[in-house]
């Protein structure tokens, strides 16, 4: 019963929403193509704003990665998570994912390619890649290009987010697949 739930939900919630935020703009009066327009132009200077901050993360990426210490991590907690059911594979994508999109959907490519793609571990990945936020990025970017210098609780909060969304993709994905 819950598997069908998820699975309608699943095919259905984009169409719906590509639906539903038009509708609901009309029926409001909005004129949703200059509204639309508005916002691309407001995306583009920010997009224009946050050029520094982006090479920042992106050098600070891959120092992370050229250091080794992505390995050392996951080496450190391989254990811990063999006790947990929590698949070691899958923490290299759960730390990447917060640093960095593309270095995120390189893993989780390398690791449906390993796996196959039909595999656990590889929707585990993908779940994984869709479910979290690319946590550190979105701080240093938007709250640079807004000028916020004290990020107070944003940072734990996204990263218990981030956690929470790992865990449950292992437990759905077991229970789905």
């Amino acid at each position: 019963m819950i598997r069908h739930a998820l699975e309608t939900v699943s095919v259905w919630a984009v169409p719906f929403l590509l639906v539903a935020i038009p509708f609901v703009g009309i029926i409001r009066k909005v004129k949703v193509y200059d509204a639309f327009v508005d916002g691309a132009k407001d995306g583009f200077n920010v997009a224009v704003k946050i050029i520094p901050f982006l090479v920042g993360i992106l050098v600070a990426i891959g120092m992370f990665r050229a250091s080794g210490a992505m390995d050392l991590l996951n080496a450190a907690l391989k254990p811990l998570l063999q006790s947990t059911g929590f698949p070691a594979e899958l923490v290299p994508l759960a730390v990447l994912r917060t640093l960095t999109g593309s270095g995120s959907l390189a893993f989780t490519t390398d690791l449906i390619k390993t796996y196959g793609p039909d595999s656990l571990l590889a929707r585990m990945a993908s779940t994984m890649y869709g479910s979290s936020e690319t946590t550190f990025y979105v701080i240093a970017v938007y709250f640079g290009a807004v000028s916020v210098k004290r990020t107070r609780h944003a940072v734990p909060a996204a990263l218990i987010g981030d956690l929470v969304a790992a865990l449950a993709t292992v437990a759905i994905c077991t229970f789905m697949f």
